[in-house]
């Protein structure tokens, strides 16, 4: 069982930005994501999209904020279980938690921040048929080892920033990379559809637009689909392949937070009050994106701040003994777990003769 002080489910920006907070406070954290990085939405859907209303940062990109917050907390030394969604609470006669993934990792804790944003995120599905049939057997939704493709024929099909980047890599792993989009326009960066379009010239990527993929084919595993041009099936084209790679984005869902006893208003979990988050479970706080209270607004920043007064409460929840003396990083430095300090330079005195 992996113990901790806060367990953090979620790890987005202000699950991530909580770790750093809660070390200030000495403070370890653990965080548990469905998804297989630490990132949540910056890293999975919107990695290389702008964002101007961090402050100190004019602009910076999704991915590269997501960087400099594990850079941030590094010192910090907390663990992850990635790639496993919480799924049950349960709450122990002692006060404290313990926190079950859907693969039976157990997480014990006195703390539970949920920071999971809008929720788990569950992969858009195409409507195909026989889509279910091969799930795992050709058909995946989240590229977590990219080595699975080297040398195998891939199709990947969407339009965003996830499709974009991960033909761009798997053009140097796959033997044949196809790219399937329904419109001749792309949603993603304008530098990653250059990419694409300077690989298609060069043959490293074939290009299929306007399309879609109508039809699977196989028995045990997929072996082909079929791909309609122009939404005419005069022009279906058929494409030998070892694995289909749909990517559509992810959609966001409580999923298994709703059935935790929590206080649930319009898919979003209800905080008692803005002092510090805390839901109508004493003990387990809801921070960010996934939480709701009069006057709430869905804002990275937004979500810092409440995980800053998060840590606040849960120390004096952990240490009810003791009161916590607030110093400013300033005067005092960052110290790290690892024995790391970062500590403002000392004026020099110096007598003068």
């Amino acid at each position: 069982m992996i113990k901790t002080d806060i367990l953090i489910i979620g790890a987005g920006p202000t699950g991530l930005f909580a770790v750093f907070e809660a070390g200030l406070l000495k403070l370890r954290c653990h965080l548990i994501d469905a998804l297989p990085q630490p990132g949540g939405q910056c890293s999975e859907i919107y990695p290389k999209k702008p964002i101007y209303d961090i402050p100190g940062f004019p602009e910076v990109l999704a991915g590269e904020l997501v960087d400099n917050l594990m850079e941030q907390i590094k010192p910090f030394q907390p663990g992850f279980t990635l790639g496993e969604r919480a799924d049950t609470l349960e709450r122990l006669e002692d006060g404290t938690f313990v926190v079950t993934t859907n693969k039976g990792t157990k997480h014990h804790a006195p703390v539970v921040a949920i920071a999971g944003g809008l929720g788990s995120f569950e992969p858009r599905k195409p409507q195909l048929e026989n889509l279910k049939q091969f799930e795992d057997n050709g058909v995946a939704y989240i590229i977590r080892d990219p080595e699975i493709y080297r040398n195998k024929k891939v199709l990947i099909a969407g339009g965003g920033d996830s499709a974009l980047d991960w033909s761009i890599f798997l053009a140097n792993v796959a033997d044949k990379v196809t790219l399937v989009h329904r419109r001749n326009e792309f949603r993603g960066a304008l530098d990653s559809v250059e990419k694409v379009q300077e690989l298609k010239n060069l043959g490293k990527i074939n290009l299929i637009t306007p399309a879609e993929v109508v039809a699977l084919e196989g028995e045990k595993t997929l072996k082909a689909v079929l791909v309609r041009k122009n939404n005419n099936p005069k022009e279906d084209i058929r494409v030998e392949v070892d694995n289909f790679i749909p990517l559509f984005g992810l959609s966001p869902k409580l999923g298994p937070l709703a059935d935790w006893g929590l206080e649930i208003e319009k898919n979003a979990i209800k905080v008692d009050n803005t002092l510090d988050y805390q839901t109508n479970i004493t003990g387990v706080y809801a921070i960010g994106d996934v939480n709701t209270y009069p006057g709430k607004l869905k804002l990275i920043l937004c979500g810092f701040h409440e995980a800053t007064l998060m840590c606040q409460s849960a120390y004096q929840r952990i240490h009810p003994d003791k009161k916590y003396v607030m110093k400013y990083t300033t005067v005092g430095g960052v110290t790290g777990f690892d024995g790391s300090k970062k500590e403002a330079p000392k004026a020099v005195v110096k007598a003068i003769d």
